[in-house]
Parts: C-alpha cells; sequence; structure tokens
C-alpha cells in the first residue's frame, strides 16, 4: 500500500469512527493527485554567504533552530512553482537591488498558467526596486508584488484568473493576492462536481453563506431559479462581484454580510442598507435550499438555527469536529442523504468533507 493510500485510508476510518451514532449513507472519497496538487506555496529565503534558496522549517520551531530544511523543489506544490523556483533564484542572485534583505517569497499557481509571485522584504522598496522587478517580472513571465513593512507595490495587476471545470462546464475566478482559494485545484474541481449533483432537481431559490470570491457560488447558480450569496471579506466580495460578471451569472447577487447579520436580517431584528444598496428584498426570494461552507469554527449557534429552517442543506466543512456538533442540531430535523471526503490536503490531518441534509 502506497503511503498516500495509507493516510487516505486513516481519514476514512477517522471519519466514519466520528460520525457513529449518525444515520449516515456510504461517504464518497475523492482523492488528490499524490504530488503537484497544492497551487499556493510560500518559501522563507535563507542567505548564506552570497548565496540564496529557498528554506521551510519543522513544525514547532523557530527560524535558526535545527529544523531548518533546504527546499530547492516542493514536491507537493504545483509543477509550474517548481519550474519557476530555480529560476527565480538564477535571475535574482546578481542582482543586489532584488537580492538583499529579501527573506520570504509566495506563489500562487493556476490551472490556467497565470502566476502570481509576491517578494517580501527587510527593507523600503524604492524606485530602483521597482524598475528591476519590472525587468524580473518580463524576463519570467509571471505577476509580481513586492511587500515590506507598510508597502504593497502592485507592478501590473494584485491576482491571477483560474479556471475550473464543473459539470463539462469552465467557470473562471479572480484570485487576488492574500485571498483565500482552495489550494488542491484538483479536487476543488471535485467538490464543485459533487456540490452540483448534490443540487440537481432541488429547484427554487438558494442562498449561500460564506461565499468568499464565489467559488461554489457560480456552478451552484446553475440549479436555481435565483441565488443570493453573502460574505463579509470586502476583498473577497470585490472578487465574487467581478467573478459573477465574467461568467455571466445574471442570478447571482452578492452582498457584504456576515452569516451573523444574515441571520438578523431574514429574522427582520435588523435592517441593513448594504442590503437595500444591492437591491435585495428578501420577501422576494422563495429558498428551497441552503449552501454553507463556514469557517473551521463552524456555524454559531443563531445561524445554525436559521439553516435549520431550509429544507435542504448543502453542508462543506473544513473541521470535522465543528460538523459533527453542527449535525448533532441539524439532524434533529433534517436527514443525512449524501456525504463525502475530500483530500484537499494529503499528508496532514486536515480533512474536507461534505453532507447533503434534506427536512425529514
Amino acid at each position: 500500500m502506497s503511503a498516500y493510500q495509507q493516510q487516505l485510508n486513516d481519514k476514512i476510518h477517522y471519519l466514519k469512527e466520528l460520525f457513529q451514532g449518525f444515520d449516515f449513507p456510504e461517504i464518497q472519497v475523492f482523492e488528490s493527485p499524490e504530488q503537484h496538487y497544492r497551487m499556493r506555496a510560500e518559501f522563507r529565503v535563507w542567505h548564506e554567504g552570497d548565496g540564496i534558496f529557498y528554506a521551510m522549517f519543522g513544525r514547532g520551531q523557530k527560524a535558526g533552530g535545527v529544523s531548518l530544511l533546504r527546499c530547492d523543489q516542493f514536491e507537493a506544490a504545483d509543477t509550474a512553482i517548481n519550474a519557476l523556483m530555480p529560476r527565480l533564484i538564477a535571475a535574482v542572485k546578481d542582482k543586489p537591488v532584488l537580492k538583499n534583505r529579501w527573506y520570504t517569497v509566495e506563489f500562487l499557481a493556476t490551472l490556467s498558467g497565470e502566476m502570481l509571485v509576491t517578494m517580501i522584504y527587510h527593507k523600503k522598496l524604492d524606485a530602483e526596486w521597482e524598475a528591476a522587478a519590472r525587468d524580473l517580472q518580463d524576463k519570467l513571465g509571471v505577476w509580481i508584488i513586492g511587500r515590506s513593512r507598510g508597502q504593497r507595490l502592485v507592478l501590473t495587476q494584485d491576482f491571477v484568473t483560474e479556471t475550473l471545470c464543473a459539470g463539462n462546464q469552465d467557470f473562471h475566478y479572480r484570485q487576488i493576492e492574500g485571498g483565500f482559494t482552495q489550494p488542491n485545484a484538483r479536487v476543488c474541481e471535485k467538490m464543485l462536481a459533487w456540490v452540483c449533483e448534490s443540487a440537481q432537481g432541488l429547484g427554487g431559490d438558494m442562498l449561500e453563506l460564506y461565499c468568499g470570491n464565489g467559488n461554489f457560488t457560480l456552478p451552484l447558480a446553475k440549479q436555481f431559479r435565483r441565488v443570493l450569496a453573502t460574505e463579509i471579506s470586502k476583498t473577497s466580495v470585490n472578487a465574487a462581484m467581478w467573478n459573477i460578471e465574467a461568467n455571466q451569472s445574471g442570478n447571482v447577487k452578492i452582498v457584504r454580510l456576515s452569516a451573523e447579520e444574515f441571520t438578523e436580517a431574514y429574522s427582520q431584528n435588523r435592517e441593513f442598507r448594504r442590503l437595500q444598496q444591492q437591491g435585495v428584498v428578501l420577501a422576494d426570494y422563495e429558498f428551497s435550499t441552503i449552501f454553507v461552507d463556514p469557517p473551521r469554527a463552524g456555524i454559531d449557534d443563531e445561524t445554525l438555527k436559521l439553516v435549520a429552517k431550509f429544507d435542504n442543506v448543502i453542508y462543506i466543512s473544513c473541521n470535522p469536529e465543528t460538523l459533527r456538533s453542527n449535525l448533532s442540531v441539524l439532524t434533529q430535523t433534517h436527514s443525512v442523504k449524501r456525504a463525502a471526503l475530500f483530500d484537499q490536503f494529503p499528508f496532514t490531518r486536515h480533512i474536507e468533507s461534505g453532507v447533503l441534509l434534506k427536512r425529514q
């Protein structure tokens, strides 16, 4: 048995043990590529004499400790990142303005072929650095951003445009530097396909909480008459609005509200000008389904009461422990009809999972 299959089996076993006591269907398992699955990677830039190299540190260890690991290549990262790593070092090592006090680099790759590189420094970035960085950007064929304390220099753009396939259709996403994106693009495509299959035939309107940049919103919108999506991050909302327009998703509206704020609005306990500004009248919607992809803390108690009011619940979770806690409430009124494990983070303890619940 391969090391990958063993770690996946361990996750399957853990999930089955965790959800004992629930009336669960067979868990569908969606594997990851064993290598080159991460579209994001971050490294320290280690200076040793006149040379520089990428470095990582062992868990729990501080920089400078015995856990320093040189990373000329990183098999978990996308092939495009691995191809760029030595080219970037070679292009910078003889240019002091780019090399000196450079201490961290972040790569954001895409299946579409675009790449964003953020170079972080312990010095003020001046016009000389900017000119050299522009030459570097042109030479490498990537987008570059420079950062230092109190500075963020965007040479051309601070985003890449990703293309993901779901249901034999391509969707285009603006992914902004520093914004959240699913790191494993191939598994993300499997997640998109799974949620769309789960939504087939549900009809009516859909509410989505924690929508991010619209990763799930756009494919799911094909299954519903109208979609109302909410997100609190301004960066993510701006990306989502671009994505909605770029994909001609005319049946989607997005408002910048937290899940807790939307719960107050939906319960008519509080009015929000942001709803009015987007032309959203909640009474006009006939929601049949709610889709949620909450943070690791799960869904708060008041929002969970709101979720339980919907006939259909599609729940994507990055933390099985909080999913189990939320299901202990939701299964009082709903039954789990589908369940899935997505190996978004191979060789780590992290598990991405999904469930479809229907009102009993």
